[in-house]
């Protein structure tokens, strides 16, 4: 075997074992509910190309997702569409489930209110944003979210969602391409 052919089959073999890495879960076990959930790792599968595809395939199964709305650059609070590393489109979306006192003075399109999907150009800049909110978010508990990553789509849950609530949104993310 020529050398040229032998460290592309190391090089393979050490990307594949990342992956894998990269892709398995842990459990700690216990059952106590986690208001802000670690991201996962991406997807191998193609991801939907935008964010209303995205929230369209979501919203099938969690049938409480109501009152989506595409986020424009110049409607987008972060000022984050279109940015280079930054989502390429972002739709936000209420879920019906969640009491209008909690989130009584909150703007349209605030995550609280139900959720927000945000698709990106790329795995790597989509695991990114999960990981950055994370980081903000985790010493604060009234802004902590429940965040999944699915190849490049983020998809953003309001923290007055249960873990149950929570979980059809990640079993429906889970199923995108």
């Amino acid at each position: 075997m020529s050398q040229t052919r032998t460290t592309r089959l190391a090089v393979l073999a050490a990307g594949t074992t990342l992956l894998l890495a990269g892709c398995s879960s842990s459990s700690s076990g216990d059952n106590k509910p986690q208001p802000a959930q670690s991201p996962a790792a991406p997807s191998a599968a193609t991801s939907p190309a935008d964010a209303p595809g995205a929230y369209k395939a979501i919203a099938a199964v969690v049938t409480s997702s109501t009152n989506s709305a595409p986020v424009t650059a110049e409607s987008d609070p972060n000022h984050l569409l279109g940015r280079p590393g930054q989502y390429t489109s972002k739709i936000t979306f209420s879920d019906s489930r969640i009491k209008a006192a909690d989130t009584d003075g909150l703007e349209p399109g605030d995550v609280a209110l139900g959720g927000a999907i945000e698709a990106f150009a790329t795995p790597a800049d989509a695991q990114a944003r999960a990981a950055y909110i994370q980081t903000v978010t985790k010493g604060m508990p009234a802004l902590t979210e429940y965040d999944y990553v699915h190849g490049s789509i983020v998809v953003r849950l309001s923290r007055y969602l249960t873990p149950g609530q929570a979980g059809e949104y990640k079993a429906a993310t889970d199923k995108l391409p």
